[in-house]
Protein backbone atom coordinates (compact mmCIF):
# COMPACT_ATOMS: atom_id res chain seq x y z
CA UNK A 1 0.00 0.00 0.00
CA UNK A 2 1.40 3.43 -0.95
CA UNK A 3 1.50 6.29 1.54
CA UNK A 4 -1.17 8.20 -0.37
CA UNK A 5 -3.41 5.12 -0.39
CA UNK A 6 -2.86 4.69 3.35
CA UNK A 7 -3.79 8.29 4.03
CA UNK A 8 -6.83 7.85 1.80
CA UNK A 9 -7.90 4.83 3.83
CA UNK A 10 -7.41 6.70 7.13
CA UNK A 11 -9.29 9.70 5.77
CA UNK A 12 -12.14 7.38 4.82
CA UNK A 13 -12.47 6.23 8.43
CA UNK A 14 -13.69 9.69 9.34
CA UNK A 15 -17.07 8.60 7.96
CA UNK A 16 -17.50 6.75 11.27
CA UNK A 17 -17.29 10.09 13.07
CA UNK A 18 -16.42 10.22 16.78
CA UNK A 19 -17.50 7.22 18.83
CA UNK A 20 -16.70 7.43 22.52
CA UNK A 21 -16.07 3.97 23.94
CA UNK A 22 -13.31 1.45 24.54
CA UNK A 23 -14.72 -1.77 23.10
CA UNK A 24 -13.33 -1.32 19.59
CA UNK A 25 -9.86 -0.13 20.59
CA UNK A 26 -9.54 -2.94 23.14
CA UNK A 27 -10.50 -5.50 20.50
CA UNK A 28 -8.04 -4.02 18.01
CA UNK A 29 -5.18 -4.03 20.48
CA UNK A 30 -5.97 -7.60 21.54
CA UNK A 31 -5.73 -8.75 17.92
CA UNK A 32 -2.35 -7.02 17.68
CA UNK A 33 -1.06 -8.81 20.78
CA UNK A 34 -1.47 -5.79 23.09
CA UNK A 35 1.68 -3.93 22.00
CA UNK A 36 1.02 -1.07 24.44
CA UNK A 37 1.66 -3.41 27.37
CA UNK A 38 5.26 -3.99 26.24
CA UNK A 39 6.62 -0.55 27.22
CA UNK A 40 6.00 2.02 29.92
CA UNK A 41 3.55 4.85 29.35
CA UNK A 42 2.62 8.26 30.74
CA UNK A 43 -0.88 9.60 30.10
CA UNK A 44 -1.74 13.30 29.78
CA UNK A 45 -5.25 14.74 29.52
CA UNK A 46 -6.90 18.09 30.08
CA UNK A 47 -8.67 20.82 28.16
CA UNK A 48 -5.63 23.00 27.45
CA UNK A 49 -1.91 22.50 27.89
CA UNK A 50 -1.75 18.74 27.50
CA UNK A 51 0.25 18.86 24.27
CA UNK A 52 2.85 21.25 25.66
CA UNK A 53 3.11 19.17 28.83
CA UNK A 54 3.60 16.01 26.77
CA UNK A 55 6.27 17.66 24.62
CA UNK A 56 8.19 18.80 27.70
CA UNK A 57 8.04 15.36 29.32
CA UNK A 58 9.17 13.63 26.12
CA UNK A 59 12.08 16.05 25.68
CA UNK A 60 13.29 15.48 29.26
CA UNK A 61 13.05 11.71 28.96
CA UNK A 62 14.92 11.76 25.67
CA UNK A 63 17.64 13.88 27.30
CA UNK A 64 17.82 11.24 30.02
CA UNK A 65 18.75 8.65 27.41
CA UNK A 66 15.42 6.90 26.94
CA UNK A 67 13.98 6.01 23.56
CA UNK A 68 10.71 7.94 23.71
CA UNK A 69 7.47 7.66 21.79
CA UNK A 70 5.19 10.70 21.64
CA UNK A 71 1.56 10.48 20.51
CA UNK A 72 -0.36 13.74 20.13
CA UNK A 73 -3.28 15.17 18.18
CA UNK A 74 -4.28 16.89 16.03
CA UNK A 75 -1.44 17.46 13.61
CA UNK A 76 -0.86 20.87 12.05
CA UNK A 77 0.37 20.10 8.53
CA UNK A 78 1.37 16.43 8.14
CA UNK A 79 -0.40 13.40 9.60
CA UNK A 80 2.98 11.93 10.58
CA UNK A 81 3.42 14.67 13.23
CA UNK A 82 1.08 12.71 15.49
CA UNK A 83 3.43 9.76 15.99
CA UNK A 84 7.08 10.43 16.89
CA UNK A 85 10.03 8.52 18.29
CA UNK A 86 12.82 10.63 19.77
CA UNK A 87 11.32 13.63 18.04
CA UNK A 88 11.27 12.11 14.56
CA UNK A 89 7.87 11.63 12.88
CA UNK A 90 6.91 8.19 11.66
CA UNK A 91 8.07 7.68 8.07
CA UNK A 92 5.70 7.45 5.12
CA UNK A 93 6.79 3.84 4.72
CA UNK A 94 6.01 3.21 8.37
CA UNK A 95 2.48 4.55 7.95
CA UNK A 96 1.95 2.44 4.84
CA UNK A 97 3.29 -0.79 6.29
CA UNK A 98 1.45 -0.47 9.58
CA UNK A 99 -1.83 0.51 7.94
CA UNK A 100 -1.71 -2.68 5.87
CA UNK A 101 -0.64 -4.74 8.90
CA UNK A 102 -3.48 -3.40 11.04
CA UNK A 103 -6.03 -3.95 8.30
CA UNK A 104 -5.00 -7.59 8.08
CA UNK A 105 -4.79 -8.08 11.86
CA UNK A 106 -8.15 -6.59 12.81
CA UNK A 107 -10.13 -8.01 9.89
CA UNK A 108 -13.44 -6.69 8.66
CA UNK A 109 -15.59 -7.32 11.73
CA UNK A 110 -14.58 -4.08 13.46
CA UNK A 111 -15.38 -0.59 12.26
CA UNK A 112 -12.83 1.66 13.97
CA UNK A 113 -12.95 5.41 13.83
CA UNK A 114 -10.02 7.36 12.45
CA UNK A 115 -8.73 8.09 15.96
CA UNK A 116 -9.10 4.48 17.12
CA UNK A 117 -7.17 3.16 14.13
CA UNK A 118 -4.50 5.85 14.47
CA UNK A 119 -4.10 5.13 18.19
CA UNK A 120 -3.62 1.41 17.55
CA UNK A 121 -1.17 2.24 14.76
CA UNK A 122 0.84 4.48 17.10
CA UNK A 123 0.96 1.88 19.88
CA UNK A 124 2.15 -0.78 17.43
CA UNK A 125 4.75 1.58 15.96
CA UNK A 126 6.14 2.35 19.40
CA UNK A 127 6.53 -1.37 20.09
CA UNK A 128 8.13 -2.02 16.70
CA UNK A 129 10.50 0.91 17.31
CA UNK A 130 11.63 -0.44 20.67
CA UNK A 131 10.66 2.57 22.77
CA UNK A 132 11.42 2.53 26.48
CA UNK A 133 8.49 4.79 27.28
CA UNK A 134 5.63 6.46 25.40
CA UNK A 135 4.11 9.81 26.34
CA UNK A 136 0.47 9.63 25.27
CA UNK A 137 -1.82 12.64 24.95
CA UNK A 138 -5.57 12.08 25.34
CA UNK A 139 -7.50 12.88 22.18
CA UNK A 140 -10.72 14.15 23.74
CA UNK A 141 -12.20 13.75 27.19
CA UNK A 142 -10.67 10.70 28.82
CA UNK A 143 -13.23 8.22 30.09
CA UNK A 144 -14.01 6.84 26.64
CA UNK A 145 -10.95 8.07 24.74
CA UNK A 146 -9.08 5.36 22.83
CA UNK A 147 -5.81 6.23 24.60
CA UNK A 148 -7.35 5.16 27.92
CA UNK A 149 -6.50 1.57 26.96
CA UNK A 150 -3.01 2.09 28.39
CA UNK A 151 -1.96 1.40 32.00
CA UNK A 152 0.32 4.37 32.72
CA UNK A 153 2.94 4.89 35.40
CA UNK A 154 1.43 8.33 36.13
CA UNK A 155 -1.56 10.26 34.78
CA UNK A 156 -1.89 14.04 34.38
CA UNK A 157 -4.93 16.29 34.01
CA UNK A 158 -3.61 19.73 33.13
CA UNK A 159 -6.75 21.88 33.11
CA UNK A 160 -10.52 21.58 32.88
CA UNK A 161 -12.58 24.14 30.98
CA UNK A 162 -15.59 24.26 28.69
CA UNK A 163 -14.78 22.68 25.32
CA UNK A 164 -16.24 19.87 23.18
CA UNK A 165 -19.48 20.28 25.15
CA UNK A 166 -21.46 18.32 22.57
CA UNK A 167 -19.51 15.22 23.63
CA UNK A 168 -18.30 15.90 27.18
CA UNK A 169 -21.11 17.82 28.86
CA UNK A 170 -22.15 21.42 29.38
CA UNK A 171 -20.70 22.10 32.83
CA UNK A 172 -17.15 22.14 34.17
CA UNK A 173 -18.14 19.39 36.60
CA UNK A 174 -19.40 17.14 33.82
CA UNK A 175 -16.27 17.70 31.76
CA UNK A 176 -14.08 17.06 34.81
CA UNK A 177 -15.84 13.71 35.24
CA UNK A 178 -14.93 12.75 31.68
CA UNK A 179 -11.33 13.93 32.08
CA UNK A 180 -11.02 11.95 35.32
CA UNK A 181 -11.76 8.79 33.35
CA UNK A 182 -8.01 8.41 32.76
CA UNK A 183 -7.40 7.92 36.50
CA UNK A 184 -6.52 4.27 37.13
CA UNK A 185 -6.69 2.36 40.41
CA UNK A 186 -3.60 3.06 42.48
CA UNK A 187 -1.87 5.11 39.75
CA UNK A 188 -0.63 8.55 40.88
CA UNK A 189 -2.39 11.48 39.23
CA UNK A 190 -1.07 15.01 38.82
CA UNK A 191 -3.57 17.84 38.34
CA UNK A 192 -2.94 21.40 37.21
CA UNK A 193 -4.71 24.60 38.19
CA UNK A 194 -8.40 23.69 38.55
CA UNK A 195 -11.59 25.42 39.53
CA UNK A 196 -13.20 24.34 42.79
CA UNK A 197 -15.89 22.44 40.88
CA UNK A 198 -13.39 20.49 38.77
CA UNK A 199 -11.09 19.83 41.72
CA UNK A 200 -13.95 18.39 43.75
CA UNK A 201 -14.96 15.95 41.01
CA UNK A 202 -11.44 14.81 40.25
CA UNK A 203 -10.56 14.53 43.93
CA UNK A 204 -13.57 12.34 44.57
CA UNK A 205 -12.76 9.98 41.70
CA UNK A 206 -9.08 9.77 42.67
CA UNK A 207 -10.13 8.85 46.20
CA UNK A 208 -12.54 6.17 44.97
CA UNK A 209 -9.78 4.64 42.86
CA UNK A 210 -7.16 4.95 45.61
CA UNK A 211 -5.01 7.00 43.25
CA UNK A 212 -2.55 9.32 45.05
CA UNK A 213 -3.41 12.89 44.03
CA UNK A 214 -0.91 15.73 43.64
CA UNK A 215 -2.30 19.21 43.06
CA UNK A 216 -0.85 22.41 41.65
CA UNK A 217 -0.02 24.72 43.44
CA UNK A 218 -0.36 23.08 46.86
CA UNK A 219 1.86 20.03 46.24
CA UNK A 220 4.13 21.36 43.49
CA UNK A 221 4.56 24.61 41.56
CA UNK A 222 6.72 26.57 39.12
CA UNK A 223 7.52 30.16 40.04
CA UNK A 224 8.94 32.89 37.82
CA UNK A 225 8.06 35.87 35.66
CA UNK A 226 8.45 33.76 32.53
CA UNK A 227 9.79 30.44 31.29
CA UNK A 228 13.24 31.86 30.60
CA UNK A 229 14.19 31.64 34.28
CA UNK A 230 12.00 29.82 36.77
CA UNK A 231 12.08 27.62 39.85
CA UNK A 232 10.34 24.29 40.33
CA UNK A 233 9.28 23.29 43.83
CA UNK A 234 8.15 19.70 43.67
CA UNK A 235 6.87 16.92 45.83
CA UNK A 236 10.39 15.98 46.92
CA UNK A 237 12.84 17.86 44.68
CA UNK A 238 13.43 21.49 43.71
CA UNK A 239 15.29 23.07 40.82
CA UNK A 240 16.31 26.69 40.27
CA UNK A 241 17.34 28.50 37.12
CA UNK A 242 15.29 26.37 34.73
CA UNK A 243 14.68 27.60 31.20
CA UNK A 244 12.17 26.62 28.53
CA UNK A 245 11.81 28.30 25.11
CA UNK A 246 8.00 28.01 24.98
CA UNK A 247 6.59 31.54 25.45
CA UNK A 248 3.77 32.53 27.77
CA UNK A 249 3.51 32.44 31.55
CA UNK A 250 0.86 29.70 31.28
CA UNK A 251 3.68 27.36 30.27
CA UNK A 252 4.98 27.55 33.84
CA UNK A 253 1.99 25.47 34.95
CA UNK A 254 2.53 23.02 32.10
CA UNK A 255 6.21 22.68 33.02
CA UNK A 256 5.24 22.10 36.65
CA UNK A 257 2.83 19.32 35.65
CA UNK A 258 5.45 17.66 33.43
CA UNK A 259 8.09 17.81 36.15
CA UNK A 260 5.73 16.52 38.84
CA UNK A 261 4.70 13.63 36.60
CA UNK A 262 8.33 12.69 35.95
CA UNK A 263 9.21 13.10 39.61
CA UNK A 264 6.53 10.58 40.55
CA UNK A 265 7.58 8.26 37.73
CA UNK A 266 11.04 7.87 39.32
CA UNK A 267 9.59 5.74 42.10
CA UNK A 268 7.83 3.62 39.46
CA UNK A 269 10.99 2.70 37.58
CA UNK A 270 11.67 5.70 35.33
CA UNK A 271 14.67 7.56 36.81
CA UNK A 272 16.18 10.71 35.33
CA UNK A 273 18.68 13.36 36.41
CA UNK A 274 18.61 17.08 37.06
CA UNK A 275 20.88 17.47 34.04
CA UNK A 276 18.27 15.79 31.82
CA UNK A 277 15.58 18.10 33.21
CA UNK A 278 17.63 21.14 32.29
CA UNK A 279 18.69 19.84 28.89
CA UNK A 280 15.24 18.59 27.93
CA UNK A 281 13.37 21.73 28.95
CA UNK A 282 15.85 23.97 27.13
CA UNK A 283 15.43 21.95 23.91
CA UNK A 284 11.66 21.44 23.84
CA UNK A 285 9.75 22.50 20.74
CA UNK A 286 5.98 22.63 20.32
CA UNK A 287 4.67 24.23 17.16
CA UNK A 288 1.54 26.30 16.81
CA UNK A 289 1.43 27.53 20.41
CA UNK A 290 2.54 31.16 20.61
CA UNK A 291 5.01 30.21 17.91
CA UNK A 292 7.03 33.03 16.39
CA UNK A 293 7.60 32.19 12.72
CA UNK A 294 8.68 35.59 11.34
CA UNK A 295 9.96 38.92 12.64
CA UNK A 296 9.60 42.55 11.45
CA UNK A 297 6.65 42.32 11.65
CA UNK A 298 6.33 39.62 14.27
CA UNK A 299 4.16 36.75 12.98
CA UNK A 300 2.75 34.68 15.82
CA UNK A 301 0.75 31.47 15.42
CA UNK A 302 -1.39 30.09 18.23
CA UNK A 303 -4.06 27.39 18.00
CA UNK A 304 -6.09 28.58 21.00
CA UNK A 305 -9.75 27.78 20.34
CA UNK A 306 -11.67 28.18 23.62
CA UNK A 307 -12.02 31.03 26.14
CA UNK A 308 -9.60 29.49 28.64
CA UNK A 309 -6.88 29.27 25.98
CA UNK A 310 -7.76 32.78 24.78
CA UNK A 311 -6.87 34.05 28.25
CA UNK A 312 -3.33 32.71 27.85
CA UNK A 313 -2.94 34.26 24.39
CA UNK A 314 -4.35 37.58 25.58
CA UNK A 315 -2.00 37.66 28.57
CA UNK A 316 1.00 37.13 26.32
CA UNK A 317 -0.13 39.77 23.82
CA UNK A 318 -0.90 42.30 26.57
CA UNK A 319 2.57 41.77 28.05
CA UNK A 320 4.16 42.14 24.63
CA UNK A 321 2.25 45.35 23.93
CA UNK A 322 3.34 46.72 27.31
CA UNK A 323 6.99 46.08 26.46
CA UNK A 324 6.58 47.34 22.85
CA UNK A 325 4.20 50.32 23.10
CA UNK A 326 4.70 51.31 19.45
CA UNK A 327 3.52 47.93 18.19
CA UNK A 328 -0.01 47.46 16.91
CA UNK A 329 -1.79 44.10 16.90
CA UNK A 330 -3.31 42.72 13.70
CA UNK A 331 -5.47 39.77 14.64
CA UNK A 332 -6.15 37.10 12.00
CA UNK A 333 -9.01 35.02 13.34
CA UNK A 334 -10.72 31.86 12.17
CA UNK A 335 -12.67 29.38 14.30
CA UNK A 336 -14.65 26.18 14.11
CA UNK A 337 -18.41 26.47 14.00
CA UNK A 338 -19.02 24.52 17.23
CA UNK A 339 -16.67 26.60 19.39
CA UNK A 340 -17.62 29.41 21.78
CA UNK A 341 -16.81 32.19 19.34
CA UNK A 342 -18.34 34.99 21.39
CA UNK A 343 -16.51 33.94 24.53
CA UNK A 344 -13.19 33.66 22.71
CA UNK A 345 -13.52 36.97 20.90
CA UNK A 346 -14.63 38.83 24.02
CA UNK A 347 -11.18 38.15 25.45
CA UNK A 348 -8.89 38.82 22.48
CA UNK A 349 -10.69 41.56 20.55
CA UNK A 350 -10.01 44.42 23.00
CA UNK A 351 -6.28 44.04 22.31
CA UNK A 352 -6.57 44.19 18.51
CA UNK A 353 -5.99 47.30 16.40
CA UNK A 354 -7.04 45.54 13.21
CA UNK A 355 -9.08 42.37 12.74
CA UNK A 356 -8.91 40.11 9.68
CA UNK A 357 -11.62 37.45 9.54
CA UNK A 358 -10.93 34.24 7.64
CA UNK A 359 -11.85 30.55 7.68
CA UNK A 360 -9.97 27.27 7.52
CA UNK A 361 -10.84 25.33 4.41
CA UNK A 362 -12.73 22.49 6.08
CA UNK A 363 -16.48 21.94 6.50
CA UNK A 364 -16.38 22.44 10.31
CA UNK A 365 -15.04 25.97 9.97
CA UNK A 366 -17.30 28.90 10.78
CA UNK A 367 -17.84 31.00 7.66
CA UNK A 368 -16.55 34.55 7.60
CA UNK A 369 -20.16 35.70 7.77
CA UNK A 370 -20.80 33.62 10.90
CA UNK A 371 -17.63 34.87 12.52
CA UNK A 372 -18.35 38.50 11.66
CA UNK A 373 -21.75 38.10 13.35
CA UNK A 374 -19.85 37.30 16.56
CA UNK A 375 -17.77 40.49 16.42
CA UNK A 376 -20.59 42.80 17.59
CA UNK A 377 -19.54 46.45 17.24
CA UNK A 378 -16.18 45.50 15.67
CA UNK A 379 -17.88 43.84 12.69
CA UNK A 380 -18.12 46.94 10.50
CA UNK A 381 -14.40 47.70 10.82
CA UNK A 382 -13.23 44.13 10.32
CA UNK A 383 -11.43 43.04 7.16
CA UNK A 384 -12.76 39.92 5.47
CA UNK A 385 -10.62 37.42 3.56
CA UNK A 386 -12.21 33.96 3.31
CA UNK A 387 -8.98 32.27 2.14
CA UNK A 388 -6.18 32.06 4.75
CA UNK A 389 -3.57 32.93 2.11
CA UNK A 390 -5.42 36.16 1.32
CA UNK A 391 -5.91 36.88 5.03
CA UNK A 392 -2.19 36.56 5.70
CA UNK A 393 -1.33 38.79 2.71
CA UNK A 394 -3.81 41.41 3.90
CA UNK A 395 -2.45 41.33 7.44
CA UNK A 396 1.07 41.86 6.12
CA UNK A 397 -0.09 44.88 4.12
CA UNK A 398 -1.73 46.34 7.21
CA UNK A 399 1.32 45.82 9.41
CA UNK A 400 4.47 47.86 9.83
CA UNK A 401 7.78 46.27 10.79
CA UNK A 402 7.06 47.07 14.45
CA UNK A 403 3.65 45.41 14.56
CA UNK A 404 2.43 41.98 15.61
CA UNK A 405 0.33 39.68 13.42
CA UNK A 406 -1.35 36.99 15.50
CA UNK A 407 -3.09 34.09 13.72
CA UNK A 408 -5.37 32.34 16.20
CA UNK A 409 -8.73 30.73 16.91
CA UNK A 410 -8.09 27.25 15.55
CA UNK A 411 -5.31 24.70 15.15
CA UNK A 412 -6.82 23.97 11.74
CA UNK A 413 -6.22 27.58 10.68
CA UNK A 414 -2.72 27.56 12.14
CA UNK A 415 -1.97 24.37 10.20
CA UNK A 416 -3.10 25.95 6.93
CA UNK A 417 -0.95 29.03 7.54
CA UNK A 418 2.07 26.87 8.39
CA UNK A 419 1.57 24.93 5.17
CA UNK A 420 1.44 28.22 3.25
CA UNK A 421 4.65 29.39 4.87
CA UNK A 422 6.38 26.10 4.06
CA UNK A 423 5.00 26.02 0.53
CA UNK A 424 3.72 22.48 1.00
CA UNK A 425 0.43 20.64 0.78
CA UNK A 426 -1.69 19.84 3.81
CA UNK A 427 -2.52 16.28 4.81
CA UNK A 428 -6.19 15.74 3.93
CA UNK A 429 -6.89 14.50 7.47
CA UNK A 430 -7.46 17.53 9.65
CA UNK A 431 -9.42 16.47 12.74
Amino acid sequence: MSYSASIGFLYGLQKHGIKLGLETIEAMLARLGRPHDRYRTLHIGGTNGKGSTAAMAAAILQAAGYRVGLYTSPHLVDFRERIRVNGDPISEEGVSELTAHLQEAIGSSLQPTFFEFTTALAFQYFFDSGVDVAVVEVGMGGRFDATTAIAPLVSVITTVALDHQEYLGHTVGAIAFEKAGIIKHGVPVVVGRLSQEAAHVIGRIASEREAPLYRLPSDFRANGDNCEDFRYEGVQVSYTGLSCPLPGTHQLDNAACALAMLELAVARGLPHSEASVRAGLSAVCWEGRLEIVERHPLLLLDGAHNPAAAEAVAAYLAHYRHDHPRSRLILVIGMMREKDREGFLRIVLPLADEVVVTQAQIPRAASVRELCASLDERADAAHVAPLPADALSLARRLATVEDVICVTGSLMLVGEVKALLRGCALSPIRG
